[in-house]
């Protein structure tokens, strides 16, 4: 289990990046992005984030496996920061504007085990697309 509610958050991320069979170069910048420049890691010493995603991926390579994984990441992050666990989880996802079966059904069990309503939780991708949209042609 997740110690804080930071490594929770990031194991969200980890998983989200990771729920298409590979963590892209891409989506660990994202991360990296995410966790050095977002309020909520204020506190938390970036030189563990390596540290925190490679053990995330030995507990879903192991024992807890996924649904563990997320269950333990959400055991360790507070109700009230629930919508942003979310949010980060779909950063990652949102990333590259196309979310694989395996990307969608992630985001799927997040959102069912989470205590934040569908329209927040709508209201948080459309968002993420929205911020990651290119101009056309």
């Amino acid at each position: 289990m997740p110690t804080s509610a930071h490594e929770g958050l990031i194991h969200l991320m980890v998983v989200a990046a990771a729920s298409d069979s590979a963590m892209s170069q891409s989506e660990w910048k994202r991360v990296e992005g995410l966790v050095g420049r977002m309020p909520v890691f204020e506190a938390f010493d970036s030189a563990r984030l390596a540290e925190v995603a490679n053990n995330c991926v030995e507990k879903v390579n192991g024992a807890p496996g996924l649904d563990g994984a997320i269950n333990d990441a959400l055991a360790a992050i507070p109700a009230k920061l629930q919508d942003t666990a979310y949010a980060l989880a779909v950063e990652i996802t949102a990333l590259d504007l196309h979310l694989s079966q395996e990307e969608l059904r992630f985001l799927e069990m997040l959102r069912d085990r989470i205590e934040v309503d569908r329209l927040t939780t709508a209201a948080i991708e459309t968002a993420a697309r929205a911020r990651y949209r290119r101009m056309p042609g």
